[in-house]
């Protein structure tokens, strides 16, 4: 378990760009409407549609713990997996997370380290909710490793989600808590954590990006019981 006072990181309210563009598109849009038909109330629908992306786009500020071996979590939502999985490296904990329309859905590192692999793989758009779309559907894993250990990280597309966003790239370094993409408009993200790590949430708690820590990784964790176990596909 973490033990000692909680310190925390920082990281300071933004907005992501892509909002400010469909935004102005819109409002284009609404004035154009406008002058072309003189409706003000035709108008206002492009206008009221440009507030929802940026509403949705919003990125708020988190602080990230500190805390040796914390797992914070990578993205807004709820947990609807937590079980081990059977990998060629041995038994792993594997967590879910469901991100709805209105979640944030800016994804951050739930650990600092390297960055060693950045893998992107087609597929399809099915709803995000099924098992097995994790496999199925379109998909970028981004692999971390610190001294710790080594995370996966899934950002998988979903019935809504139409574009996965991954800035990092192998050799990177990030921070625990830094941005470091996107997924458009409901999706989910997979942790594939160290058969080591105490997992610190369960089913159906919501979580916040950043701030809310998933696990530990910490020297001497005990193996939370009472998990179901599946066979890792694709991990």
């Amino acid at each position: 378990m973490l033990c000692g006072p909680v310190r925390l990181r920082t990281y300071h309210n933004h907005m992501v760009r892509d909002g400010f563009f469909y935004a102005a598109g819109l409002f284009v849009v609404s004035a154009v409407l406008l002058v072309l038909t003189g409706s003000k109330l035709l108008a206002l629908l492009p206008v009221l549609l440009a507030l929802f992306f940026l509403w949705f786009f919003r990125d708020p500020s988190r602080s990230v713990s500190t805390v040796p071996g914390a797992v914070v979590s990578p993205a807004d939502g709820k947990v609807t997996t937590a079980e081990w999985v059977d990998t060629p490296e041995g038994s792993r904990l594997h967590l879910s997370i469901f991100l709805n329309v209105f979640d944030v859905h800016v994804n951050r590192a739930p650990i600092a380290g390297t960055v060693t692999q950045v893998n992107h793989q087609p597929g399809l758009y099915l709803n995000a909710m099924r098992a097995d779309s994790n496999v199925l559907n379109e998909n970028t894993t981004l692999v971390l490793e610190n001294a710790e250990g080594t995370v996966h990280v899934k950002q998988i597309t979903g019935l809504l989600a139409r574009r996965i966003v991954c800035s990092a790239k192998p050799g990177d370094r990030l921070e625990r808590g830094q941005r470091y993409g996107l997924i458009k408009f409901g999706s989910r993200v997979d942790v594939l954590l160290p058969g080591s790590a105490t997992l610190l949430v369960k089913v159906g708690d919501r979580v916040k990006g950043g701030s809310t820590t998933l696990a530990s990784l910490q020297s001497g964790s005990v193996q939370p019981e009472g998990l179901p176990t599946a066979v890792a596909v694709n991990a």
